[in-house]
């Protein structure tokens, strides 16, 4: 039987294939995910046309419908015109047949003209990549059984042809709106499902990539590995790319009291990196109140079965919870006092129609409602808030 013209060893022709498909997915998080549907880096035209070439050959995707796909999904994030939404269609279906749904999309001429914008419109695109989209997977078959053999290359094919469908529209769109840990309680389901998964490409911190969408760096904990951000930087240090964006680092002045503008601007720009920080303070809170209850001989059990959703927006705890929440709240003047300050914060960015001046004035008074609450943990967030810079 033909071996091919490589002529590998089984685990030869298992690195050639991993290697292969970890090319795939840097083609789609750095090339479709980053530089053209959030426009977060610029890659040297060299760079570009490689990708493009790989796409068309591995996958058939055409960038124009990815691009316009991707921002429409955070346009409409969790609702009914959300392409992939787990929310609306079930886990399972976006798992098992995300790569449907993602098709169904490009076929809606309105979603092209609203989210394609900007995308390559060259001699190549018109007249290969877009209308000959199909016979590069084709042709990619006739490669791989040339290079590897006929069984050898019929699996790594196999391989490559199943990576982006299964990894990126069903694990990424599904799991990623669906189970892992959040670092950010962004307005959608978003989760980071591991903190490193070098298999596809950085792709897993999803939850952070929500909450900064135009970052070119997903990873924003020092323990969460971006593979991605490292193709970026190595092209960086070649000269083939330009990083434009990245998330905000946070800056605390300890010199600042006095809340004004910059500190508004500032903590408006932070504000997931406020939240999560606030949401430190809720559990803080709790504990404390568990610890005085426990202290006079209390039942504390209804708080501490209650406490792991304390954190957490009302709209994504389960509804068989949040009558108990209200009723140990109500019991507990602190923890009222802590969790009505949550939504009061969080309206100071959600008022766009208001002056900067009426802003800083809310902003001014939150702080000083915090510290004379008598709350330790909200006193302490409080004085933190005034130093972000």
């Amino acid at each position: 039987m033909f071996s091919g013209l490589l002529n590998l060893p089984w685990w030869g022709d298992l690195i050639a294939g991993l290697i292969l498909v970890q090319i795939t997915i840097a083609g789609v998080t750095v090339y479709l995910h980053r530089c053209q549907a959030h426009r977060a880096l610029d890659v040297h035209p060299v760079v570009s046309h490689f990708f493009r070439f790989w796409l068309w050959l591995t996958t058939g995707m055409i960038t124009k419908e990815w691009a316009a796909i991707h921002r429409k999904h955070h346009a409409k994030c969790e609702t009914e015109e959300d392409p992939h939404s787990p929310r609306y269609y079930g886990i399972n279906k976006v798992l098992f047949t995300g790569v449907v749904l993602y098709v169904k999309e490009s076929h809606k001429p309105e979603t092209m003209q609203r989210y394609g914008h900007g995308t390559p419109d060259d001699w190549m695109e018109r007249n290969v990549y877009t209308p000959m989209n199909k016979w590069g997977i084709l042709l990619l078959a006739a490669i791989d059984i040339a290079l590897f053999g006929v069984v050898p290359g019929a699996i790594i094919y196999g391989l490559q042809l199943g990576w982006i469908p299964f990894w990126a529209a069903g694990v990424i769109n599904g799991v990623g709106h669906y189970f892992g840990y959040r670092n950010f309680q962004t307005d959608d389901d978003s989760t980071n499902i591991v903190p490193w998964a070098a298999w596809i490409g950085g792709e897993e911190l999803h939850n952070n990539h929500h909450a900064y969408p135009t970052s070119a760096k997903f990873s924003l904990r020092w323990y969460e590995f971006d593979l991605g951000w490292l193709y970026i930087r190595t092209l960086q240090t070649f000269g083939l790319a330009t990083v434009r964006k990245q998330a905000p680092k946070v800056k605390l002045d300890p010199s600042r009291f006095e809340v004004d503008a910059q500190t508004l601007q500032a903590v408006i720009m932070h504000r997931y990196d406020v939240m999560a920080k606030y949401a430190k303070s809720i559990k803080l809170a709790a504990e404390l109140e568990i610890a005085a209850l426990r202290e006079k001989g209390h039942d504390c059990t209804p708080l501490t079965s209650i406490r792991k959703w304390l954190h957490l927006d009302a709209a994504v705890v389960p509804a068989k919870h949040r009558e108990a929440i209200d009723r140990v709240v109500e019991a507990s003047p602190s923890l009222k006092t802590t969790l009505t300050m949550r939504q009061d914060l969080a309206r100071i960015w959600q008022r766009s129609t208001l002056t900067t001046e009426q802003l800083v004035h809310q902003l001014k008074d939150w702080c000083d409602r915090a510290e004379r609450s008598g709350v330790e943990p909200l006193v302490s967030f409080s004085r933190r808030l005034r130093n972000y810079a």
